[in-house]
């Protein structure tokens, strides 16, 4: 009976070992595998962000923006933003005849575009613009690695989509944890939509271009605002005022011809008055 319990007993040790070995050869497994997978993900091509800048003299501001335009065009990229800005450097009026002035103003002509061109044919946009250009003041391209935080974003995202897989399962258990849930699906949609940005930054590079031309001379004829330009010349006025002198004269004689009984009366006091002192010294 006791070589029968022995027996039984040598022959459960070599199969528990034989178990964990299998084991054991399964958790490595699954670690190659694990090793291989991150090994292929750190391995992805790489997220490389481009930014240029240009800032360039040109011989006509709005002939220039239309250029830009179809050139962008034509190399598969848009235009996010544009606009054009004059700003006055000086202005002057000079009298041109009398009812009207020459108006001479000097202003300067800045434009700006901002576009989305290929990665890849960035290189050869930036040297047809400088073509395009009297000459250059600075150009700059910046060069952002983005490839760690693709691939954290990534990693972070394929946690969250295994967290999820867990709660589904274990909520069936010990009830729906709908909070977590919900932060762990809004935090793995904001990973993807961080890596899609990349990913169109990546494919399409920002370019900024502001372009300027020389100062501009511009005339023109407008009315004349200044009132006093508007007076006759001076023997015109001196006829004016002569026959309004005139008319004021004989109003003041009609006004006169209202008081002619005061005026007799007047003139008959005072004669008399003469006649009784000559009289008295006789």
């Amino acid at each position: 009976m006791k070589k029968y319990l022995f027996c039984i007993a040598i022959f459960s040790l070599i199969f528990g070992c034989n178990s964990d070995k299998k084991d054991y050869a399964a958790d490595e497994s699954v670690s190659k595998e694990v090793v291989i997978a991150d090994a292929a993900d750190t391995s992805a091509a790489p997220k490389i962000i481009k930014t240029a800048d240009m800032r360039f003299r040109v011989k006509d501001v709005q002939d220039t923006k239309e250029k830009l335009s179809s050139t962008i065009k034509a190399q598969g990229g848009t235009v996010a933003e544009f606009s054009i800005n004059s700003s006055i450097q000086e202005s002057d009026k000079v009298k041109y005849s009398t009812d009207s002035l020459k108006e001479i103003t000097s202003y300067r002509k800045e434009g700006l575009v901002i576009a989305k061109i290929p990665s890849e044919k960035l290189d050869d946009f930036i040297n047809t613009i400088a073509r395009m250009a009297v000459f250059v003041d600075n150009q700059a391209m910046k060069m952002d690695d983005q490839s760690i935080a693709y691939l954290a974003n990534k990693l972070k995202a394929q946690n969250r989509a295994e967290a999820l897989n867990t709660i589904n399962q274990t909520a069936k258990r010990k009830g729906n944890n709908v909070e977590t849930s919900l932060y762990i699906k809004d935090d793995y949609v904001d990973k993807k939509i961080e890596n899609m940005d990349i990913d169109d930054r990546v494919k399409f590079s920002t370019i900024t271009l502001n372009f300027y031309q020389d100062n501009t001379v511009k005339t023109l004829i407008v009315g004349n605002d200044n009132l006093s330009d508007y007076k006759p010349g001076f023997f015109k006025r001196l006829g004016l005022n002569m026959l309004e002198g005139w008319k004021f004269f004989k109003e003041i004689i009609l006004a006169l011809s209202t008081l002619w009984m005061f005026i007799v009366l007047g003139l008959a006091v005072f004669f008399g008055i003469r006649y009784y002192l000559r009289s008295k010294k006789v």
